[in-house]
């Protein structure tokens, strides 16, 4: 990967250092007044209407959005930007009625997993469970990786040093203060990178003011823009279901969801909430429409910074830098404790310990935090493995939620047919290099097909698991 070394390593790793510190001060200190196990489940279900619209948001919104967008963008096109925002923010719509539901029939609820054990059973439980935790896991893995991504290629940092301090600081204060805490410094870091944001898109557009629009990109790349062009609709589809699907399993999310102080307020920061991730998502995806039609060779996870950087500006390179690290923390406590809860509220389903299950789940978020440091220190690609991930997300997301709207739908009925439609989207899944699938190059030629399945591999590996369960209700 090149790298274009605006920053020296010395200044990237102050400035990384310096951020990490200020919100390990800040967290720690605030959950000092704020200690017990509700505060740290579930902030002690009072949290209000601002508070809770920017935990949402800075939740949703991590360093990933500073690259998957606009990379999506450079092959999917527009109909990949527009189903990666609507995918993003879909799910804080959906929530509006299913948080509702929840806080109405399970009051004391504290996850998802804990609705869905007293809904079902164990057996359906534990495999939910396991989604949850993979699915986060990868997500963490992602944040930590994006951001190490962003330093190194703007300061040459090695990737383990940036991965190193981000972890550990957002360990030191998450585990500490619990949601409580990843609330209170979700709020500020809502508002810098609100602000950091509003300068970057500025300067983005203003340097690239007669490049910016739709008649730069129709003039110069129109297929990506185009009604013709299939992966408009199939990538939009695509990103559509596994980001929404994937977000609805996230058990950040449903912290909050019971954290909020009343249904009002609920709703009313829902609303605000998607209404402020979508057009972000939205812009970010539509530099990459930019950047690929400025330069066909553009390596797709730099579109966004290939026009940022243009003239190699340090200025705008420290304040990138900030809002991705401001980003990744965001990210990455509202991850640490909501993997922390799952095993606090449930691990004892799962689990035989005779001692504390807030120290146990202490110590596995040490133990996945170790993980994730290991593979983002290495700067590999986590895409294909995010991909399956949401795959599994995708293959029970409608039985689940679905389930709780109609009693037909028993833990039986509902295990098999969230196995059948994985099984389903496995044998469409797509090998790392895309080229072939298991159902689809494996088991038959490629040559048997149309041209359509060949090529659409990915959008009909999401589309079987996630539908396909349906058929499967309707037969049994």
């Amino acid at each position: 990967m090149e790298k274009i070394n605006i920053l020296s390593q010395q200044s990237a790793i102050i400035i990384t250092l310096c951020i990490c510190l200020v919100f390990i001060i800040i967290g720690i200190n605030y959950s000092r007044k704020h200690k017990g196990l509700n505060n740290y489940l579930v902030a002690n279900r009072s949290i209000g209407t601002f508070n809770l619209t920017t935990s949402l948001v800075a939740s949703a919104l991590g360093a990933w959005i500073l690259i998957g967008p606009a990379s999506a963008a450079t092959w999917g096109g527009l109909g990949a930007v527009i189903g990666y925002a609507l995918g993003t923010a879909f799910p804080l719509f959906i929530l509006i009625f299913l948080g509702k539901k929840f806080r109405k029939y399970y009051p004391k609820g504290k996850t998802l997993i804990e609705v869905i054990r007293i809904r079902f059973g164990n057996k359906l439980f534990k495999l939910i469970l396991f989604l949850s935790i993979l699915y986060m896991t990868i997500f963490l893995i992602a944040e930590v990786t994006a951001v190490s991504f962003l330093i190194n290629y703007t300061s040459g940092t090695e990737f383990w040093i940036t991965a190193l301090l981000v972890i550990v600081s957002s360990l030191l204060y998450t585990l500490y203060g619990g949601l409580r805490a990843s609330i209170f410094t979700d709020n500020i870091q809502f508002i810098v990178f609100c602000l950091l944001l509003i300068i970057g898109f500025s300067y983005l557009i203003s340097f690239n003011s007669n490049e910016f629009n739709f008649r730069f990109i129709k003039l110069n790349k129109s297929e990506l823009v185009s009604l013709n062009y299939l992966p408009n609709f199939t990538a939009g589809l695509t990103f559509f279901i596994a980001v929404a699907a994937t977000n609805l399993f996230h058990q950040g999310n449903w912290q909050r969801v019971y954290a909020a102080k009343n249904n009002k307020v609920l709703t009313k920061s829902l609303i605000y909430s998607f209404l402020i991730v979508a057009p972000i998502v939205f812009i970010m995806g539509f530099s990459g429409l930019v950047a690929v039609s400025q330069n066909n060779n553009i390596f797709p996870d730099l579109a966004f910074f290939s026009l940022l950087f243009k003239d190699q500006s340090l200025i705008i390179s420290i304040i990138i830098l900030i809002l991705a690290l401001t980003l990744t923390v965001s990210s990455i406590d509202t991850l640490i404790n909501a993997i922390s809860s799952l095993v606090i509220v449930d691990g004892n389903k799962l689990i035989k310990f005779t001692g504390d299950y807030k120290w146990l789940s202490k110590q596995i978020i040490v133990l996945l935090s170790l993980i994730a440091f290991f593979i983002a220190s290495k700067g590999l690609s986590i895409l294909y493995l995010f991909l399956l991930a949401d795959l599994f997300c995708c293959a029970a997301v409608l039985t689940i939620f679905f389930s709780f709207y109609s009693k037909k739908i028993n833990e039986k009925k509902a295990y098999i047919s969230i196995i059948v439609g994985l099984l389903f989207g496995l044998l469409f899944f797509p090998s790392p290099d895309f080229s072939k699938s298991i159902l689809i190059g494996i088991l038959f030629p490629i040559s048997i097909f149309p041209e359509f399945m060949s090529q659409s591999l990915l959008f009909l590996s999401f589309l079987f698991a996630t539908f396909i369960p349906i058929i499967f209700w309707r037969i049994s």
